[in-house]
C-alpha cells in the first residue's frame, strides 16, 4: 500500500492529456510534477511549479515519478509505456495500446517483468453512465441472455484527417477510424458479450484514399452464438454512436454519448421488455444522462489501484491485448486489405 503523495507526470498535453490533468489536479493526494508536449511553450495555463518538457523521453529520464499518464500519438504510446515501466513508474496509457499486436507484445514482456507496477489503458466508454446501467441490467439477467449486437460509431466530415496529419499515415497511426475510434465500440461488444471466435470483414479507404481505412464493417460471432454487426466510419457526415443489444426477454439501445464537443447528441438508454405472448407494443423505458463522469471515475479508479494495490479489472493488460487483437483480426479477415497493407507482419 502506498501512503505517500504520488508524484505524477503527463506525457502529451493535447485535448485528452488536458482532460486527465483537470481530473488529477483536483486530488490533493497527488502532485503533478511535470508535463511534456511538443508545443509546451504554448501551454500558458500550467502552474509555474510544474516542470515543462518538449520531449517525453527526457522527462521520463530526468523525473522521479510514481505515475505516468500517457496521451501521445499512437506511434509513441508503446515506447513511452516501456520507458516508464523500466523506470519503475505505474502507467496509465490512452487507447490504442500500440499500433499493432506485434508492437504490443514488447509492452507485455516488460509489464510481466514488473508485476508490482500497475498498467491500465484508457477505454473510458466503459465508465459512461449509460454503459454502466446497461451492464447492470445484463448482469442481473432481467432481460435474459444476449442474442445479438449491432453497433455504429462514426465521425462527421469535419475531422482532423488529412494527408499532413499523422492519423492519415499508417506508419504513425497503425490504422484509421477502426483503430482510432472503432476500438471503443469493439471493446464494449467484448465487455457486454464474449470474445469473438469468428470474424468476417470488409475494410475500405475508398473516400479519403489515405493509407488508413475510412470504413470498417464486420460480422462476428462468439462460441456461444452471439452475433454482432459492427461499423466504424469516417464518412457518416455526422458524429454518431449507437449500440443495440438484443436479448431473449427484450433489448437495450444505447444512443449518443456525452463528450466535450456535445456532437454525439444526448446520451440515452432505451430498455424494451418483450411481450411475445400478447398483442400490443412492448414495454419501453428511456433514461437520459446529463453528466459525463467517465473520465473522473476511470482516472480515480486507477489512482486508487496504485495507492491500495487493488487489481485492475477494466482496461488491464489482458483486456487491452484482446481488444487490440480483435481490431487486427478485422483488418486481417479482409484478404484484399491484408494483402495491400501486409497485416501479417503486425501480428
Amino acid at each position: 500500500m502506498i501512503s505517500k503523495r504520488l508524484r505524477i507526470g503527463i506525457a502529451g498535453f493535447g485535448a485528452v492529456g488536458k482532460i486527465r490533468f483537470d481530473v488529477l489536479i483536483q486530488n490533493k493526494e497527488l502532485e503533478i510534477v511535470s508535463v511534456s508536449d511538443q508545443n509546451i511553450e504554448s501551454r500558458l495555463d500550467l502552474q509555474p511549479n510544474i516542470r515543462k518538457y518538449k520531449d517525453f523521453e527526457v522527462m521520463i529520464s530526468h523525473e522521479k515519478l510514481d505515475v505516468l499518464f500517457i496521451a501521445l500519438p499512437n506511434y509513441l504510446a508503446a515506447k513511452a509505456t516501456i520507458l516508464a515501466l523500466n523506470k519503475k513508474m505505474h502507467v496509465f496509457c490512452e487507447k490504442p495500446p500500440a499500433r499493432n499486436p506485434l508492437e504490443f507484445k514488447k509492452v507485455v514482456e516488460v509489464a510481466k517483468s514488473n508485476p508490482d507496477l500497475k498498467l491500465m489503458y484508457g477505454f473510458n466508454h466503459r465508465y459512461h453512465p449509460s454503459v454502466k446501467k446497461a451492464m447492470a441490467i445484463i448482469s442481473s439477467r432481467e432481460l435474459g441472455d444476449i442474442l445479438n449486437m449491432r453497433g455504429e460509431y462514426g465521425k462527421s466530415a469535419i475531422i482532423k484527417f488529412d494527408q499532413n496529419e499523422w492519423r492519415a499515415k499508417r506508419e504513425f497511426a497503425g490504422g484509421g477510424i477502426l483503430l482510432d475510434q472503432g476500438i471503443h465500440l469493439l471493446d464494449l461488444m467484448r465487455y457486454f458479450g464474449e470474445d469473438f471466435s469468428l470474424v468476417n470483414s470488409v475494410v475500405k479507404n475508398s473516400y479519403w484514399n489515405y493509407e488508413v481505412e475510412d470504413n470498417a464493417y464486420a460480422l462476428m460471432q462468439t462460441n456461444n452464438g452471439i452475433v454482432a454487426l459492427f461499423h466504424s466510419s469516417a464518412t457518416l457526415w455526422r458524429h454518431s454512436f449507437r449500440l443495440e443489444i438484443g436479448l431473449t426477454k427484450g433489448s437495450i439501445l444505447l444512443s449518443g454519448i456525452l463528450s466535450s464537443t456535445k456532437s454525439y447528441g444526448n446520451e440515452t438508454i432505451k430498455l424494451t421488455k418483450a411481450n411475445p405472448e400478447k398483442s400490443g407494443e412492448p414495454e419501453e423505458t428511456t433514461y437520459a444522462f446529463l453528466e459525463d463522469t467517465s473520465w473522473s471515475e476511470e482516472t480515480n479508479m486507477f489512482i486508487e489501484s496504485v495507492q491500495n494495490g487493488i487489481q485492475i479489472e477494466s482496461g488491464n493488460l489482458e483486456e487491452a491485448r484482446k481488444t487490440l487483437e480483435l481490431v487486427y483480426r478485422i483488418y486481417k479477415s479482409d484478404g484484399d486489405w491484408n494483402k495491400k497493407f501486409f497485416i501479417e507482419k503486425d501480428f
